[in-house]
C-alpha cells in the first residue's frame, strides 16, 4: 500500500503547490500614484496594499480599465503613453507611446480592443488588446472626450471642438462610423448608462446637457436642462467637473454642475429637471453608492478638503466630513459597504463605512488620485 499513500501525498503536496501559486484578483484594486508615475496594488477586504509597480510615466489625470479576467489593467496617461499592467506578477507586461496628449480610454466588450482617446493629435486609436498593436486609427481633427465603451463592440466618444459625437463599430477590419452633429457647444465630458442605452454629454460652451439614444437606429441629440443656469451669475471653474456611469441613482441621475455650488437631479426616464441640491462648493465628483441610496460628493479647490453625502430619497445633505488637503477621488467597494478616498496631500488614501460614516482603515500612497477596484472589469461604461 505505500505506493498508494505516496500517491495521495504527492497529489495533496501538487494541489498544495497549485492553490499557493493562484493569485484571485477580484477582490484587488489600482491607487494611481501621479506624482511618481506608480500604481499601488491594493487589496480591498485587507485594506492593504501589496506592491508598488513602477515606470508609468506621466499620470496626472490618468484612469484605467480591466481585462474581462481581471488580470489586466490598461493604463492611460497624459504623456500618450498606454500601458499593459499584469495584477498577477506585479509588473509593467508592456507599453506603448501612442500619442503625445492621451486623456483617457475604453476596452471593448469583449475585450480584444483598447481604444484611448486623444487631445494631441486628436481623434481616437485602437489597439490590440494581447499585443497593444494598433489596429485603427480614427482621426477627428479635434480633440476628443467622453470615449466610452457600448454593447456591440463599439466606442463612442465625442469632438469638443466640433461638438459631434461619433460611434465607431469595430465588427469589421475597417471602422464604421457614424457622426452625430449639433450635440452642442464644447462638451467637456460624457456618461454611458450601465445597460449601453443613453449616451450624456455636459456642455462647458453653453448651458445644459445631450443625450443621444443608442437603441434607435439613427440617435438624434436630446437637450437636457437647456435654460438650467440661465440668468445667474458666472462662476469661475475651478476644475472640471466629471461624469460617468455612477451617476445614476434609482430612477434619477445625479449630475455635477458647471461653474455652480450644487448638484441637478434628472428624471431617468423623460430627462426632466427633478431638483437641485445646494453643496459645499463646485461638484467635481457625484458618485452614488452602488446600491443608488446615497451619493457622495467632493470639491473644487480650495474647497477640496471636504466630502459631503448627499440622502437620494429627500435630496438633502445627510453627512459633512473633511478627511484632509485635496481630495480628489472616491471608489465604493462593490457592494458600498466601504467608500475609498485619496487626500492627495495627506498621502493616504482613507476608507470609511458609508452607513456610520466611521474611518476603517487607511494606506499610505505618494501623491494619490484615482482608485479602481476589478469589479469595474464586468460594468459597460468603466
Amino acid at each position: 500500500m505505500k505506493w498508494l499513500y505516496g500517491a495521495v501525498l504527492a497529489a495533496i503536496l501538487t494541489g498544495t503547490v497549485q492553490a499557493q501559486s493562484v493569485v484571485a484578483t477580484g477582490d484587488l484594486g489600482l491607487v494611481v500614484e501621479r506624482a511618481s508615475g506608480s500604481l499601488l496594488l491594493v487589496d480591498q477586504s485587507d485594506r492593504a496594499s501589496l506592491a508598488r509597480i513602477e515606470g508609468l510615466g506621466d499620470l496626472s489625470h490618468a484612469s484605467l480599465v480591466y481585462s474581462p479576467d481581471e488580470r489586466f489593467a490598461y493604463v492611460f496617461g497624459r504623456d500618450g503613453g498606454l500601458s499593459k499592467v499584469d495584477l498577477v506578477e506585479k509588473r509593467v507586461a508592456k507599453r506603448v507611446i501612442q500619442s503625445g496628449n492621451a486623456i483617457g480610454g475604453a476596452i471593448s466588450d469583449d475585450g480584444s480592443l483598447v481604444a484611448v482617446s486623444n487631445y494631441e493629435p486628436g481623434g481616437v486609436r485602437i489597439f490590440d488588446a494581447q499585443t497593444l498593436e494598433m489596429v485603427a486609427d480614427i482621426p477627428t481633427g479635434s480633440k476628443t472626450i467622453g470615449l466610452v465603451d457600448a454593447p456591440g463592440k463599439r466606442f463612442v466618444f465625442t469632438l469638443w471642438d466640433a461638438g459631434e459625437t461619433w460611434i465607431a463599430d469595430l465588427n469589421s477590419e475597417e471602422p464604421k462610423i457614424t457622426r452625430i452633429t449639433g450635440m452642442g457647444t464644447n462638451p467637456y465630458d460624457a456618461l454611458i448608462t450601465g445597460d449601453g442605452r443613453l449616451y450624456i454629454t455636459g456642455l462647458f460652451g453653453e448651458d445644459g446637457l445631450t443625450a443621444l439614444d443608442l437603441w434607435q437606429e439613427n440617435p438624434e441629440p436630446i437637450r437636457v436642462l437647456p435654460g438650467y443656469g440661465r440668468g445667474e451669475a458666472e462662476l469661475p471653474v475651478y476644475k472640471m467637473p466629471h461624469l460617468e456611469g455612477w451617476a445614476r441613482a434609482g430612477q434619477e441621475f445625479v449630475l455635477p454642475a458647471v461653474g455652480h455650488h450644487e448638484v441637478l437631479w434628472v428624471d431617468g426616464e423623460t430627462l426632466a429637471e427633478t431638483g437641485r441640491t445646494s453643496t459645499h462648493g463646485q461638484p467635481v465628483f457625484a458618485m452614488a453608492r452602488p446600491d443608488g441610496r446615497q451619493v457622495w460628493v467632493n470639491f473644487a479647490h480650495p474647497l477640496n478638503d471636504t466630502i459631503q453625502v448627499i440622502d437620494t430619497v429627500t435630496k438633502q445633505v445627510v453627512h459633512e466630513f473633511k478627511p484632509g488637503p485635496a481630495v480628489l477621488h472616491m471608489e465604493f467597494t462593490p457592494r458600498g459597504n466601504e467608500v475609498w478616498v485619496s487626500v492627495r496631500d495627506a498621502g493616504k488614501v482613507m476608507i470609511y463605512d458609508t452607513r456610520t460614516f466611521e474611518k476603517t482603515g487607511e494606506i499610505d500612497a505618494e501623491s494619490p488620485s484615482g482608485i479602481f477596484f476589478t469589479a469595474r472589469a464586468h460594468r459597460t461604461g468603466l
